[in-house]
């Protein structure tokens, strides 16, 4: 489950990198297309949702130190959620989000990323 999860969310990453891309390639009155957008809040609620239940498990990594890094991984992806969700909110307004707020959902999903990364490769 953990590995399934790890595929979903890299999927999103990559869909993310799109949209940031569009971002900030485009003048300040577009926006990234929306079904690009669908798939990326998609599939992160769905690699979200493997992911919590991944950890329902037993945990891995005690014995070196990184028992909690599922737990890490799954705060500062659900932070990420919950920004990406006021993103979503800004779009049905019709309004362009702001810049702020953008990066700050793309650092807390890559570093939760990355900590999930760690956390996958730990032999369990």
């Amino acid at each position: 489950m953990l590995l399934a999860s790890f595929a979903i969310l890299g999927v999103t990453l990559l869909l993310g990198i799109a949209l940031a891309s569009f971002y900030l390639a485009t003048a300040a009155k577009s926006r990234p297309p929306w079904m690009l957008s669908a798939a990326h809040g998609l599939f992160a609620l769905c690699g979200y949702a493997v992911l919590v239940t991944a950890l329902q498990g037993t945990r891995r990594g005690n014995a070196g130190g990184a028992g909690s890094f599922g737990l890490i991984a799954a705060s500062l992806l659900g932070v990420a959620l919950l920004l990406g969700l006021g993103l979503v909110t800004a779009r049905l307004r019709r309004r362009r989000t702001p810049p702020m707020v953008v990066g700050l959902h793309a650092t807390l999903a890559v570093a939760g990323f990355v900590i999930l990364t760690a956390y996958a490769s730990i032999p369990g």
